[in-house]
């Protein structure tokens, strides 16, 4: 048996093909792979409709407030305007006492947001640290009080406010907010989370309970702080059920219950879905605009704890 040598030149060629190709995967490997793409592709695919979902009563506000009345009426629906008009924005402005509404709501939710944040704190470290009798019993209570409905708070509020003589003032519709039983059981939580050794050091300098929790605690609570930030600011701004309890007076209108009595028809006849969607657009961009800036710094409760 002979074999058929070959030129020099061709077996070098070859040779430099095998190198460059690589080997195939397995075949099981290749439908597992395939599996994966379909399976990525079906999940964003789902993702993107759930996002079209969700975002698209939005953009129909946003489009609705740039359109006439007639059409708003009569194609709801549309994303694109068939005549583009500031017209709601004008009347806004013009025809309603709106920045009366905003400056009320920024006076309250700046006391509301800071007071609520600071006492919030104080109260999650005192039931995260302090060795008090009862200390049990009170946390099941604000337990007991974040699983009831606002709403059937209303009545009694109302009533508390009345007999102390609050109602119908800035403090009546500011003081039942400056605590919330959900922001102390999130920094509560987060305190728990950051270990005791931490705070050795400053009682062995001498610091007090408060000098320890406002140096050293505190900023390592920053995450937390910056979750309930954001969600007191969101929660005081959009605050429509204890307003509507606590005050009569129009002056202390704020944006909820002024943009409510926009729904009434107060601005003119018919429906008026322009200049109630462009109140809320309005309304909408302080809140977003805070979400936007303080969405990467929303809490994380692993972080500030010591690991190990």
């Amino acid at each position: 048996m002979t074999t058929t040598a070959l030129p020099p030149e061709v077996n070098a060629a070859t040779q430099a093909t095998i190198k460059r190709s690589p080997p195939r995967p397995p075949s099981g490997v290749r439908r597992e792979w395939q599996r994966f793409h379909i399976g990525a592709i079906l999940s964003y695919a789902m993702l993107i409709l759930f996002a079209i979902i969700y975002i698209y009563p939005f953009l129909v506000a946003v489009s609705s407030s740039f359109k006439t009345d007639g059409d708003a009426t009569n194609n709801p629906l549309s994303l694109i305007p068939q005549t583009w008009t500031v017209a709601a924005y004008q009347q806004l402005f013009s025809g309603s006492p709106l920045p009366l509404w905003a400056l009320n709501t920024a006076f309250i939710t700046i006391i509301v947001t800071t007071a609520r944040v600071f006492l919030d704190s104080l109260a999650g470290y005192a039931l995260s640290r302090l060795k008090f009798r009862g200390r049990t019993v009170v946390f099941s209570a604000l337990i007991a009080v974040m699983a009831v409905p606002n709403v059937v708070l209303l009545i009694p509020r109302f009533l508390i406010l009345k007999q102390f003589g609050l109602y119908d003032s800035y403090a009546g519709m500011i003081i039942p907010l400056i605590v919330d039983a959900g922001g102390i059981f999130i920094m509560k939580q987060f305190f728990e989370s950051i270990p005791v050794s931490v705070e050795e050091a400053a009682r062995i300098d001498g610091a007090g309970i408060f000098r320890t929790f406002w140096t050293i605690v505190l900023p390592m609570a920053r995450p937390a702080l910056v979750t309930l930030f954001i969600l007191s600011f969101q929660g005081s701004w959009n605050e429509f059920g204890a307003f509507v309890v606590s005050r009569q007076n129009p002056d202390l209108n704020t944006l909820t219950t002024g943009i409510a009595s926009l729904f009434s028809g107060q601005l003119g006849s018919g429906n008026q879905f322009p200049l109630k969607l462009a109140a809320a657009i309005l309304m909408t961009i302080p809140v977003a605009t805070i979400f936007f800036i303080f969405q990467r710094k929303i809490m994380n409760t692993t972080e500030g704890g010591e690991k190990g």
